[in-house]
């Protein structure tokens, strides 16, 4: 009987809540949110659902944690430029966006999970990391504080809307899943539009080799300078008027 007790003490100081998270993030990692469950998480940990509901309220609730987890994980180790000097905004809001790209590519089950958050939860920390992420930078560009929501809502939705569009899904037989089936999916859509008419469509037909040879993330980048040189442009301007603010 005491040594069961002690078995079962052990057990329960081995099994952490964030044993539990890492657990779930594996899952997710291997086959979507659809493979999160109980049954799972307490065969990966070896352990009873009574265990893990002592440490996790429920799955929902275990999801958000671990949706939380990578956000925060991917936003505390932004890559450097290794001279050790400070990041201008425009830098610092690349460095946000890339931790973001590169989690969702790692995590693709993380991509719908954060068009949900955004949308379903804005007072969720996920949320809130990534716009006071984005946010400070945005402020130190010299945007007006009436404007600080509008100009960071731009980035943060080119951002998230970019890096779904981006993730590779697992288990989803029209989404090449590396790079051999991501060539040969460009490919065949690349000739699908040099097919088309160019008298129909003669912007499609003259892109259609770029679309081919195109790299998602410096695509991804070029996107960030563009609404980047938006907001710079555009309150550099107004401020040159005098008004402080975009017509």
């Amino acid at each position: 009987m005491a040594t069961q007790l002690r078995q079962s003490q052990r057990r329960r100081q081995v099994l952490s809540r964030e044993r539990i998270v890492a657990a779930a993030i594996e899952l997710l990692d291997a086959a979507g949110e659809g493979a999160l469950t109980v049954r799972a998480l307490s065969e990966r940990l070896a352990t009873g659902s009574g265990a893990i509901y002592h440490h996790v309220g429920n799955m929902n609730e275990l999801l958000q944690v671990a949706i939380d987890s990578v956000i925060a994980d991917a936003l505390a180790a932004l890559p450097a430029d290794g001279s050790g000097a400070t990041r201008t905004p425009e830098e610092e809001i690349r460095a946000v966006a890339l931790g973001l790209f590169d989690a969702v590519t790692k995590h693709p089950w993380l991509a719908a999970q954060l068009a949900v958050q955004l949308t379903r939860s804005p007072w969720g920390p996920v949320t809130v990391r990534v716009f006071e992420s984005i946010g400070r930078p945005v402020r130190s560009l010299g945007v007006p504080q009436p404007d600080w929501f509008a100009a960071t809502s731009a980035l943060v939705h080119y951002i998230l809307g970019a890096t779904t569009q981006n993730a590779q899904t697992p288990h989803d037989g029209e989404t090449p899943r590396n790079e051999v089936d991501r060539a040969e999916f460009l490919a065949a859509a690349s000739k699908a539009w040099q097919d088309l008419d160019p008298d129909d469509y003669p912007f499609v037909t003259a892109i259609a080799e770029q679309m081919r040879n195109h790299d998602d993330r410096r695509q991804f980048l070029t996107g960030i300078g563009l609404v980047l040189r938006g907001i710079t442009t555009s309150y550099s301007s107004a401020e040159a008027r005098g008004t402080g603010r975009t017509i």
